[in-house]
């Protein structure tokens, strides 16, 4: 795969990228018609064929119609130019201006391979191996899994985790949802590596519940989030609620080109399981448009990995640590062309 022309990243970080996993759809929301999707500035369509979930560049070979545009016949997409159709496999089974001439081998979509994991849809341009964040709360009958609203940031992917991440912003930023600013204090709390990438353990007296259900936890209830990064762009929280209840939350952020993320967020917990799910998902979406307006005026709106480029205090140990695992992955220091 080449990289896009008009590219918003470095040649050296959209090599480094385009390796890695990124969802670029809701599962359920594609269904019987093609749908597009964009990453790292490259142009995608999603189709069911055959029962699988084909990913391939948004591009008929013939006269570089978007076939996204199209719609699908017998497990085929038809291209809505010239009504040539292709196959799961990429290939160009039937041309109806010249059906009886032999189809060029060139005529054939570039495929990506695709898996269907957190009730999302994955791909990656140049991987072949998924490195898709942990989350096993996902497949545990335990647990109600839910897959909350995408939320579209026009900022880049990694200030998105980093405000993730970030566990002194809760007083200030998440007011209106679980934030309280009679209670800033970030307590101490430590970093670690894994092979995967980050974690850390955040205990403070911070709520997860909202105004209306605050008093549903005792007075002196510790709140345990367990964060734990997977980088590039994807983390997962654990918060642990009073009686053994547990909340799984993946932030997953896909990033569309530089300055543009469609952050993607399954979630699931052991309790409440008959509750609401659009109280959920409503919640959920409070939440993150909290966050998305601040991650949509920071300057510079790309993550500086060089660290002296912004000053940082003791509660930004996990932004900190995440900046440098970036840099450490080969990422350059701000990452945009």
């Amino acid at each position: 795969m080449l990289r896009p022309a008009d590219c918003t990243f470095s040649a050296d970080d959209w090599s480094l990228l385009s390796k890695h996993w990124f969802p670029i759809a809701v599962a359920e929301d594609l269904k019987d018609k093609p749908a597009a999707a964009r990453l790292l500035d490259v142009d995608l369509v999603m189709f069911r064929s055959e029962e699988h979930i084909v990913v391939a560049r948004d591009l008929c070979p013939h006269r570089g119609m978007a076939l996204s545009r199209g719609w699908m016949s017998e497990d085929q997409i038809v291209c809505p130019y010239h009504g040539l159709h292709f196959n799961a496999l990429g290939r160009c089974t039937a041309i109806p201006a010249d059906p009886n001439a032999a189809i060029p081998d060139r005529m054939a979509l570039t495929i990506f391979p695709s898996v269907e994991r957190f009730g999302l849809i994955w791909t990656s341009l140049v991987g072949d191996a998924p490195d898709l964040p942990a989350f096993d709360a996902w497949d545990d009958p335990d647990y109600q899994q839910i897959v909350c609203p995408v939320v579209d940031i026009a900022g880049a992917a990694g200030r998105q985790v980093e405000g993730f991440l970030d566990v002194s912003h809760f007083a200030w930023a998440h007011t209106t949802t679980f934030g309280d600013r009679s209670n800033p204090i970030v307590p101490d709390y430590k970093v670690e590596r894994t092979d995967r990438g980050l974690q850390a353990d955040y205990l403070s007296y911070v709520s997860n519940y909202g105004p209306a259900q605050k008093h549903l936890a005792p007075a002196d209830f510790v709140w345990r989030r367990h964060f734990e990064v997977f980088p590039p762009f994807s983390a997962r929280l654990i918060v642990h609620y009073p009686e053994q209840k547990k909340l799984w939350i993946l932030n997953a952020a896909s990033p569309v080109s530089a300055r543009w993320t469609r952050l993607f967020c399954p979630l699931a917990r052991n309790f409440d399981k008959d509750g609401s799910v659009e109280v959920v998902r409503a919640f959920n979406l409070a939440v993150f448009n909290e966050d998305r307006a601040l991650v949509e005026h920071q300057k510079p709106e790309d993550l500086p990995l060089d660290l002296s480029l912004e000053v940082h205090i003791a509660a930004d140990r996990s932004s900190v640590a995440y900046r440098r695992l970036l840099k450490q992955m080969g990422l350059s220091l701000v990452f945009t062309r």
